[in-house]
């Protein structure tokens, strides 16, 4: 599923997936806007001399003048809103749902799937102002009680700047290129879902998902054909596994961090397609700074400098990029001096193991000068007393916290333990690059010892072995 062989139906790569040039190998903090700006000379658009955003704007709805939404901010439910939230949607396999159930529905386009009881929108939700992890009301995604379908909603059916990106949007919107098939995009394309929602000011909100086709369309304005409600989408069952959703407050500077990250890890998005990519409101285009960053979106880059900065509410943002042919979860254990980690996510061939220290890992760079530490995999769990599965099948999540006598993190990503570790008798070879290893990605790290220790009881249980 998330990680199936593209068939490449053309040789040929189109403009809008060809590479970007190399970025500085600047680090950290420092590099972001020197990185950009490098990325930015195959597109011109940044600096006194390049093309203007404007230049480079996509076609838009069509829609009678509109007053501007109010900053779209995290919500629980309609009305409430809070600095961040996390939801864990459970499996069908652990919690199905009743497919008789009135409160399904869907609010953002499509039909109901009969799926049978094949599927599940049952969830366990903390906040920033509740980080006790709980059972979540409702059906996640379906109405504006659940943080999902409120959050979701506000974007929808507001007025605003965004930018949906997936690797997986099963050809509605479509993607070409070599890298991409009917349904996916594959490597150096990243792993990576989601959208991003600013006003006129440049404050906004971010939702990152795990969920294949969803969401597909960022405003009621261009509705998706194939359903862009969870439960209602055509062409995929993306409610039978277990998904993972986090969502954040963002102030302007934050967004233009964010939009960097997305630009590193090579996300799949089309600025030519205002589906999922508006940058007009009322003919307005979005402030000069980040209208700027968005056009730099949907090409690939070939640079190996990652991203790591705090944003303005004490989350850390990690980016890997695809040209980092390190294992996605030893890569974040590094970037955090070493921390010691349990992971859960889709774990399905090929498979990387649970790895004791940097002594087990033998795809690296130098560009991470800091060993990784312990990362355990988690297989199995109970949440409440019901079995819940860390697989690949029943998992599709990407979560991760610090173990005991760590910095009590809680980690929520893009990318799957799947790759390499590489052959000890010949490091960083060339299956170095194998599957997630090759693929670009984001990492939200929480401090909070309270939603560590939930996520915690949620997938602390059997880990996989370690290496012989």
């Amino acid at each position: 599923m998330a990680e199936a062989p593209v068939r490449k139906k053309r040789a040929a790569k189109p403009a809008s997936a060809k590479p970007a040039g190399k970025m500085s190998t600047a680090v950290r903090a420092g590099w972001p806007l020197a990185a950009i700006a490098a990325l930015s000379l195959a597109a011109g658009t940044l600096g006194d001399k390049g093309a203007s955003a404007a230049d480079t704007q996509a076609p838009v709805a069509t829609v009678a003048s509109v007053t501007p939404s109010p900053q779209p901010v995290p919500l629980v439910a309609t009305g409430k809103p809070v600095q961040w939230w996390f939801a864990y949607k459970f499996s069908s396999q652990s919690f199905p749902s009743n497919p008789t159930d009135p409160a399904r529905g869907c609010a953002f386009g499509g039909t109901l799937r009969r799926d049978g009881n094949n599927f599940s929108q049952h969830y366990a939700l903390a906040s920033s102002a509740n980080p006790v992890l709980t059972d979540g009301p409702g059906l996640i995604g379906t109405s504006g009680g659940d943080p999902l379908g409120a959050t979701f909603g506000e974007i929808y059916n507001g007025h605003y700047y965004f930018v949906v990106w997936n690797d997986q949007f099963y050809g509605d919107p479509p993607r070409d290129g070599p890298e991409c098939d009917a349904k996916q995009c594959g490597k150096p394309w990243g792993h990576s879902k989601g959208i991003l929602a600013w006003d006129q000011n440049g404050n906004g909100v971010i939702i990152q998902v795990t969920t294949p086709s969803w969401p597909a369309a960022g405003g009621a304005a261009m509705p998706r054909k194939d359903g862009n409600t969870l439960g209602c989408v055509s062409d995929d069952n993306n409610i039978s596994n277990a998904q993972d959703f986090f969502a954040l407050q963002l102030n302007r500077d934050d967004v233009k961090t964010v939009l960097r990250a997305l630009a590193v890890a090579s996300v799949s998005t089309d600025v030519n397609n205002p589906q999922i990519v508006n940058r007009r409101l009322n003919g307005v285009a979005p402030p000069a700074d980040i209208d700027q960053l968005v056009a730099l979106l949907g090409q690939q880059s070939r640079d190996k400098t990652y991203l790591d900065q705090t944003l303005s509410s004490g989350v850390r943002l990690i980016t890997k990029p695809s040209a980092l042919h390190v294992p996605s979860w030893q890569f974040v254990s590094s970037v955090l001096g070493g921390e010691n980690l349990l992971t859960a996510t889709w774990w399905a061939s090929p498979k990387i193991p649970s790895t004791r220290s940097a002594a087990d890992v033998h795809c690296w760079d130098p560009l991470l000068p800091t060993p990784p530490g312990r990362v355990d995999i988690a297989v199995s769990a109970n949440w409440e007393g019901t079995p819940v599965a860390f697989t690949g099948g029943p998992n599709h999540a990407k979560i991760g916290v610090s173990l005991a006598g760590g910095h009590h993190y809680a980690i929520f990503s893009d990318l799957n333990q799947q790759g390499q570790l590489g052959d000890p008798t010949s490091p960083n070879g060339a299956n170095c690059g194998s599957s997630q290893n090759g693929r670009g990605g984001m990492f939200f790290v929480l401090t909070n010892p309270t939603l560590q220790s939930g996520i915690s009881k949620l997938i602390a249980g059997k880990i996989a072995a370690y290496p012989q």
